[in-house]
């Protein structure tokens, strides 16, 4: 049987430095390469067979990892907020960092995270770039109002982003100069622009053969709109990798952390550990979900007469979680079950 040999890299933006093990933790090569695919495929050929590797997660990851997959035995990225020990260190640098992956990766004792596969990553590529567009849409929108604020032009609030309104409001009141309005004309149409492109990019994810099938189920839930479950199947991947609903909840960002201590026992209020996407579009649909579903309305105004109404939010989106788990791993659509109470 051949002997496996451990490589643990550090990866930046330009520069990897690796760090290459045998079983027994003695060095069989050590250096770094530049960051691009050629250097990568010349390093590979130079390396004993056969290699496992490990590298932490970064932005830069995903290229690398999807390189270098077909060429190793075993390929692994780790959790960056569990190699903890390599910032607390008191020496730290490039070449100690791969060391100190590769020894952890050798031990079997590398903090693996969940690694999507690449037409999924390419995919919520696309998402993410569709919540920047919409961030810069409500820029826009919130420059308009501004702009008419600081020169004290009245308008309806309500109104002034409609197409006619927007226009009489330019053409007919006094208090807006020339220099004013051809700001608000550049605002408005680099709105309408962002707008089209966002509308763009979800009806390509919409219409998606890898995605269509397993978002459709989805919206058959109360509350759940294309952008939800689109955050989630894009977010989740796999959703066999949660082997329950707390799993989901702490991914989701919806529960706090827990620091316990003897007898004692601490909840923090959220934690930051978390898909902060998925964590934000839940908020926003559990706030509209009680307008969609009566069971989900029963459970908001249960929570919200214990005198939080974020608290309820949070309940409402830990339901849904619930609620999408329990249809994505089932492959079938929402049905409700109907529930009698008897009495004895």
């Amino acid at each position: 049987m051949e002997s496996m040999y451990y490589i643990g890299l550090d990866v930046h933006k330009r520069k990897i430095s690796y760090c290459v093990k045998d079983g027994g933790g003695q060095i069989r090569g050590e250096g770094s390469i530049t960051a691009t695919r050629l250097d990568l495929d010349h390093w590979m050929r130079s390396l004993p067979q056969p290699w496992s590797a490990a590298m932490e997660a970064t932005m830069f990851t995903g290229w690398i990892y999807d390189h270098l997959k077909p060429h190793a035995a075993v390929l692994k990225v780790a959790h960056p907020l569990m190699l903890r020990a390599i910032a607390a260190a008191k020496k730290k640098n490039d070449r100690i960092d791969a060391g100190k992956i590769c020894d952890c990766l050798r031990c079997d004792f590398l903090p693996e995270c969940y690694m999507a596969s690449s037409a999924i990553r390419e995919r919520r590529r696309t998402l993410r770039y569709r919540n920047l567009l919409v961030r810069q849409m409500v820029q826009m929108k919130n420059k308009i109002s501004a702009l008419l604020m600081e020169a004290g032009v009245n308008y309806n609030k309500q109104r002034l982003h409609k197409a006619g309104y927007f226009r009489e409001l330019l053409a007919t009141n006094p208090d807006i100069d020339e220099g004013l309005s051809s700001l608000l004309r550049l605002c408005r149409e680099t709105m309408v622009r962002l707008g089209k492109n966002e509308s763009a990019l979800v009806r390509s994810l919409e219409r998606d053969s890898l995605l269509v099938e397993r978002v459709e189920r989805l919206m058959t839930i109360p509350a759940v709109g294309p952008i939800t479950a689109l955050t989630w199947a894009l977010e989740i991947g796999d959703v066999q990798r949660f082997p329950s609903i707390k799993k989901a909840i702490s991914y989701c960002g919806l529960c706090g952390a827990e620091s316990s201590s003897g007898n004692t026992v601490q909840r923090t209020p959220l934690s930051k550990q978390r898909n902060k996407h998925l964590q934000t579009t839940l908020i926003e649909a559990a706030k509209m979900a009680p307008r969609n579903s009566a069971e989900l309305a029963m459970l908001y105004d249960k929570e919200k007469q214990k005198g939080n109404s974020n608290r309820a939010t949070l309940a409402v989106a830990r339901k849904l979680v619930a609620y999408l788990l329990a249809v994505d791993r089932g492959h079938r659509k929402f049905q409700v079950v109907e529930t009698s109470n008897i009495a004895a």
